[in-house]
């Protein structure tokens, strides 16, 4: 049986256990969160975003969670600097042409702050002249930094990102830094 491993993601980690860029950097990385030997991210999350990451011990599986071809939605709750006017979002909705070619729809809905929210280390940058609002958007591909991209696109830069949920693993209550086994089908 494959096993999974459901992890939040803190601000500033790598998705990825050992640390490849310059020597002496000493980035964080998965291996000061997660202790079981053989698991692999299925998927990324850049170092600037939090949130869920799915690990597993299988191949298979990883290239089933992550690969585009399988179109598994990915929600994310995206802190936006600026208002979202009906506009912005209908172009979100019917998809942006981003450098790399036209994304597909994105389901998009405007949200309170998210309950349970935890602080992050270092804070958001706020200015009291300039609105912030938050924004539920689930996309079925995976391009790199495609949600900063595509609000950045509308005239919404990404104050924060947080994965909230990858098919029908949620990330629910598990707080930052760690983590919790999950089951194969997503539940």
């Amino acid at each position: 049986m494959d096993r999974v491993i459901l992890f939040n993601k803190p601000f500033g980690v790598l998705s990825q256990f050992t640390d490849k860029g310059t020597e002496g950097s000493a980035r964080p990385t998965l291996s000061g969160f997660i202790d079981q030997p053989g698991f692999y991210p299925a998927g990324r999350l850049d170092k600037d975003s939090e949130g869920l990451l799915v690990l597993t011990d299988k191949g298979a599986l990883q290239a089933r969670i992550s690969h585009p071809k399988y179109k598994r939605p990915k929600t994310y709750w995206v802190q936006v600097e600026g208002t979202p006017d009906a506009a912005a979002l209908d172009a979100l909705r019917r998809g942006v042409v981003l450098k790399d070619g036209k994304t597909a729809p994105a389901e998009i809905t405007p949200m309170e702050t998210p309950e349970g929210l935890w602080e992050r280390d270092p804070p958001v940058r706020f200015r009291k002249s300039v609105p912030d609002a938050w924004l539920r958007i689930t996309i079925r591909e995976g391009r790199n930094r495609q949600v900063r991209r595509m609000t950045a696109h509308v005239g919404l830069p990404t104050l924060r990102l947080i994965r909230a949920q990858i098919g029908d693993w949620h990330l629910n209550d598990l707080r930052p830094g760690a983590w919790r086994w999950a089951s194969e089908t997503g539940a």
